[in-house]
């Protein structure tokens, strides 16, 4: 019911009819002499409706936002290359997304230093690329010339 009403409340009509009810609020100005009365009733309906609006587009944006978490765990889960770690990370605490999100600085740190950005898809790709190649470069730094003769 929320999002019908908030869909309606959007609308060309719904505008059209708030700004036809200011005009006939500003034209009985003078009828009534503009009195405290006059602008009362303005501004307690103007207050009314303000108020009852927070709460619908709240809720609507909360659906919205579901509905985005889960197009997106979606996503996650059908691909091979992400990592599942992120489906469901809404839920974590501010200071476990901040955990998370310092891996990711971690996984744009070690990208910058590969020549092929595309190698890695994930925190845990990405880690045990990194561990191989640093393994990779000290034992050549041990005299290992690479060869497999």
């Amino acid at each position: 019911m929320a999002t019908k009403i908030t869909s309606w409340t959007g609308s060309s009509m719904a505008f059209g009819i708030a700004f036809s009810v200011i005009l006939v609020w500003g034209i009985t100005g003078p009828i009534f002499g503009y009195s405290d009365t006059w602008q009362l009733v303005i501004n307690t309906g103007t207050t009314i409706i303000t108020f009852l609006m927070v709460f619908l587009i709240q809720k609507s944006q909360n659906k919205d936002s579901k509905a985005i978490q889960l197009k997106l765990n979606e996503l996650l889960a059908a691909s091979r290359f992400a990592s599942n770690r992120m489906v469901d990370i809404e839920d974590l605490s501010e200071n476990e997304l901040d955990v998370l999100r310092k891996f990711y600085q971690k996984l744009a740190e070690m990208a910058e230093t590969d020549s092929d950005i595309h190698t890695s898809h994930s925190i845990d790709a990405a880690q045990k690329l990194h561990r191989h190649k640093k393994e990779s470069l000290s034992g050549f730094s041990n005299g290992d010339t690479g060869s497999h003769e």
